[in-house]
This record gives structure tokens, sequence and C-alpha cells, in this order.
């Protein structure tokens, strides 16, 4: 659907009532402004925050992955995070 709206004296404008619905916008609702090389669009803002507790994650995250074998030490973890930087540096100068 597309539709226009007027800019108000105090630059507000009236999103019509089927868009509104149709994204869940109510009074005090956030809106994205993403300006564009021609124009600028409004988005609905959606948080990045599921909601859930990190127990909760954690829980459907070992329930996707099962590690077998043995626990690996924080400083094997470490290690790999610094090589895997080092391998990514290394790749960028060429």
């Amino acid at each position: 659907m597309n539709a226009q709206t007027k800019v108000s004296g105090k630059g507000q404008v009236v999103i019509p009532k089927e868009t509104r619905d149709r994204y869940g916008i109510d009074a005090g609702s956030v809106l994205d402004v993403i300006e564009m090389s021609d124009g600028f669009f409004l988005r609905p803002h959606r948080s990045k925050k599921s909601g859930r507790s990190f127990d909760e994650i954690m829980a459907d995250i070992r329930s996707i992955y099962q590690h077998q074998g043995p626990p690996v030490s924080i400083e094997d973890m470490n290690a790999s995070i610094d090589e895997m930087f080092r391998n990514r540096d290394r790749s960028s100068d060429i």
C-alpha cells in the first residue's frame, strides 16, 4: 500500500490507520528514521533484546549444540580467538 500524508505546522505527520495497524504502531511507539539518498523512510523500532533470560538462551543453545569431548579451558579459548584475529589481520594485508 502506498499513501500520502501532509506535514503539520509542528512537523508532525499522520500515518494511515491501516499502516499503523499492520505494523503495530500505537501512540508513543518509537520509529527509526532512515535517511536515503533520495529521501527517508520510517520503520518501527525493534528492540534487539529478546526478553528471555541468559539461562533460557543458554538452554536453547545447549539443546542445539551438544559438545562432545573434554571441557575447553579459558586459556585455550583465548588462544584460539587470538589466532583467529592474527589470521584475519594477515589476510587483510594481502
